[in-house]
């Protein structure tokens, strides 16, 4: 391909999306040593038979403006232990090795699934419907409007 040809394709990507319902917990905001903060959470997806609920924790950077906004509103009763249910969207989950440093399996190895938290469609606390603010209107053709 020729570098003309490569500046005008567009880039293509891979995309792996995780879609569910879960708990928010842990939101903080990260200051890594060498690079930018960001804002981080826990999502404690809920998945299985209703009558044999099970958990899987993904660890998340929160990416996108919309997402920002929704966590940075339900940080406080995160803080407060509420239970927070959302439904999201994670990206670009991946697995991460690491050692516990504390407790009973101290000295243990551990897996942590990393990502993006991209989306959160709803959220409840304590059972009550939470207004979220509406996504900033796009430069696309509202199909709602037809």
């Amino acid at each position: 391909m020729s570098e003309q040809s490569q500046a005008t394709s567009p880039s293509s990507f891979f995309n792996l999306h995780v879609e569910g319902v879960g708990y928010l917990n842990r939101v903080r905001t990260v200051k890594p040593k060498n690079g930018q903060e960001f804002l981080a959470c826990t999502v404690s997806a809920i998945r299985g038979s209703i009558d044999a609920v099970a958990y899987t924790k993904f660890e998340c950077r929160v990416s996108g403006a919309e997402a920002k906004k929704i966590v940075k509103l339900l940080e406080p009763d995160v803080a407060a232990e509420k239970a927070v249910l959302i439904g999201f969207k994670i990206a670009d989950i991946y697995p991460e090795l690491f050692t516990y440093e504390k407790g009973d399996k101290k000295g243990q190895a551990g897996v942590s699934i990393k990502g993006r938290l991209l989306r959160v469609k709803f959220a409840k606390v304590n059972g009550e419907a939470v207004d979220l603010p509406q996504p900033a209107p796009s430069s696309e053709p509202d199909s709602a409007a037809a």
